[in-house]
């Protein structure tokens, strides 16, 4: 049974905190009392918690534009097929770029490459200039140095709030032998094993 299931499975009056109390009659430090829609500011700030790698997501256009972002909603979708996915905000500039692309590649940055995720994630007229770029499937720029690339064919496209979720089929990967850049709390960082 999937976790959908076992949720829905749940009796009417119970919720998912129920399976798991913090203690009779008590209430969570810090959890608002009344359930509802969670405003963007506070949801921000909880998954800033969470910590991820750092992404930057790579394209050229069928006219040869190339664009560039900062992404830290990257994840597995399906090992077989091997699929991917990501996210882009629909109020960002490159979205028309990626929308007509065939082919992305996600390049997982390396413990290094702060100044790298932060020359993607500021508007640019030129976000590429002074990088080291190699050239992937269908012209598409690779940042050289980076701890991965994920070399993806678009499969689908769907909408998601305010956002649009690509979907990408994983034609070809390459991966280095380096640590990775890690963003936490709206910081970068290192891994350190515990």
């Amino acid at each position: 049974m999937n976790a959908v299931a076992k949720t829905a499975a749940l009796p009417t009056h119970a919720t998912a905190d129920a399976a798991a109390p913090t203690g009779a009659g008590t209430q969570a430090p810090g959890r608002d009392p009344s359930p509802g829609l969670v405003d963007p500011a506070t949801f921000r700030a909880v998954l800033g918690r969470f910590v991820t790698g750092v992404t930057v997501v790579t394209t050229r256009g069928p006219d040869g534009t190339v664009a560039g972002v900062t992404a830290s909603s990257f994840n597995a979708v399906s090992m077989d097929p091997p699929l991917i996915l990501w996210s882009l905000a629909l109020k960002a500039p490159s979205l028309s770029v990626f929308r007509a692309a065939r082919y992305f590649a996600v390049n997982i940055l390396a413990d290094d490459q702060g100044d790298v995720a932060m020359q993607f994630a500021r508007p640019s007229e030129n976000k590429f200039a002074s990088l080291p770029i190699e050239v992937g499937i269908g012209g598409v720029p690779l940042i050289a140095g980076a701890l991965a690339h994920l070399e993806c064919e678009v499969d689908n496209r769907h909408p998601g709030g305010d956002h649009e979720i690509m979907i990408g089929r994983l034609l070809r990967t390459h991966a280095a032998e380096r640590e990775p850049l890690v963003y936490h709390r709206g910081k970068f960082g290192q891994f350190i094993p515990a």
